[in-house]
């Protein structure tokens, strides 16, 4: 590799004795001088801009801790990305150990980390969270002091850069879903040192103005540095003292800042930020139309039932000597059909009960006699099956020693006792011999 960086290095000269570099050649011997320098070098910092790309290579900062400017460009691979026991975030203290090199496409200097480890919050994150527990014990992120959004505003003020990404995303979003809303711009700086100062004076000109009904404050994405201006003290207090309802959309999803916290409500984008404040006009008019649509099929109806009752009201309505001559006349019909009906049940029930008398002597005397020769049958059934009938005949059964009747002799053996049952009495013996007949 040496030897072809050097003739790199000859063929990039202009003119033979002349010092002249090519661009690549340049960078390829500054690259070797560094490696033969420095080798291995460990180095430790803050964590600004992490990225993770999707190759899994790994791109960051390494800012110095005691707050000075300096910065260096980092890059881990993949293969040393997926033994990282931790998950980097910016503002995180670590130390790196590594080789310098040129990245010689855009002839910066960089780091390639070969190994990380994690030595603490950084000093950026750790006045966060100092801040933030301070604030959030003075009540300045109480959800009992957030206020609702208009849900249909005309005027919407925005506060941020003039020239900034997040300010094409709002106007882009509003005039797709809400062109009748109003916009009006408050600018400021959204990065630097002179940045807080800037949004609390927006902050104050648009509550003094009070030309809007709520006002947006957002930022695109950026490093924790980045977007130190919306954790300012100075900015988060005036984001809570607005008199205007508030809603915050600074940087990307995962960025979080002090002024969301004490917003009265939170996007995660500046887009985002611009769907909240504005429901979509299309929907709204659909959403209109179907309300019209309901409530002119309720005024039908609620006509028409008044109609019919207006109707039925209006015929019923007579003079009330008809109506009482009416109602005289349907007691009258009432009365000689009740006085019908009577005379008509009695005369059946009386024709019921005679023939119910006549009928039933037969009928017993009839059941009984059936009843009787059933009785007799069965009486004669069990008399022909009782055995004692059969032993006075003359016959005998034998039995065992278990008292079961013997029907066969097999089994039987000599020497066996049984007894002989007839029908005036019993008899024990004993087998001498047992002689079978042939089938």
């Amino acid at each position: 590799m040496a030897n072809s960086r050097d003739e790199l290095a000859q063929n990039g000269r202009s003119a033979p004795g002349a010092l002249a570099w090519s661009v690549s050649a340049l960078l390829l011997a500054v690259s070797d001088a560094l490696s033969a320098r420095f080798g291995s070098v460990t180095v430790r910092g803050e964590l600004s801009g992490f990225t993770r790309a999707a190759s899994g290579h790994c791109y960051f900062t390494l800012k110095d801790s005691s707050g000075a400017g300096a910065g260096l460009r980092c890059a881990m691979f993949r293969r040393s990305a997926a033994l990282l026991d931790f998950a980097p975030q910016d503002g995180q203290q670590v130390e790196i150990r590594g080789r310098l090199s040129v990245y010689e496409a855009r002839g910066e200097l960089q780091m390639v980390a070969e190994h990380m480890r994690r030595l603490g919050a950084g000093s950026l994150y750790e006045e966060f969270l100092r801040l933030k527990a301070r604030l959030e014990a003075q009540g300045l992120f109480d959800p009992g002091r957030k206020r609702p959004l208009p849900r249909f505003p005309h005027a919407v003020g925005l506060i941020t850069s003039a020239s900034g990404a997040a300010l094409h995303d709002v106007l882009t979003t509003l005039a797709r879903r809400a062109p009748h809303v109003r916009l009006v711009l408050y600018p400021s700086l959204v990065q630097g040192v002179e940045a807080p100062a800037a949004l609390c004076q927006a902050l104050h000109l648009a509550n003094q103005r009070a030309e809007v009904e709520v006002l947006l404050l957002c930022r695109g994405g950026g490093s924790l540095e980045d977007l130190w201006a919306f954790n300012d003290e100075r900015v988060v207090r005036a984001v809570a003292a607005s008199a205007l309802p508030l809603l915050c959309g600074v940087g990307h999803e995962t960025d979080l800042t002090l002024a969301d916290l004490a917003a009265d409500l939170r996007a995660p984008t500046p887009t985002a930020a611009a769907e909240l404040v504005a429901p979509a006009r299309d929907a709204q008019w659909q959403s209109l139309q179907q309300c019209a649509a309901r409530l002119q099929a309720a005024v039908h109806r609620r006509l028409d039932r008044c109609a019919q009752d207006i109707d039925l009201r209006a015929l019923r309505l007579q003079q009330p000597g008809q109506r009482l001559r009416l109602q005289q006349a349907g007691l009258a019909a009432l009365q000689a059909r009740l006085a019908q009906g009577a005379m008509h049940q009695l005369r059946q029930a009386r024709a019921t009960l005679q023939q119910r008398r006549e009928s039933l002597t037969p009928a017993s005397a009839l059941v009984l006699e059936r009843e009787a020769n059933g009785l007799q049958i069965l009486r004669s059934r069990l008399d022909a099956l009782n055995p004692q009938r059969v032993l006075a005949r003359g016959y005998a059964w034998v039995e065992g020693q278990d008292g079961k009747a013997l029907t066969s002799a097999a089994g039987l053996r000599a020497g066996d006792s049984l007894t002989a049952v007839w029908a005036d009495g019993r008899a024990s013996m004993t087998v001498d011999a047992v002689h079978r007949d042939r089938p």
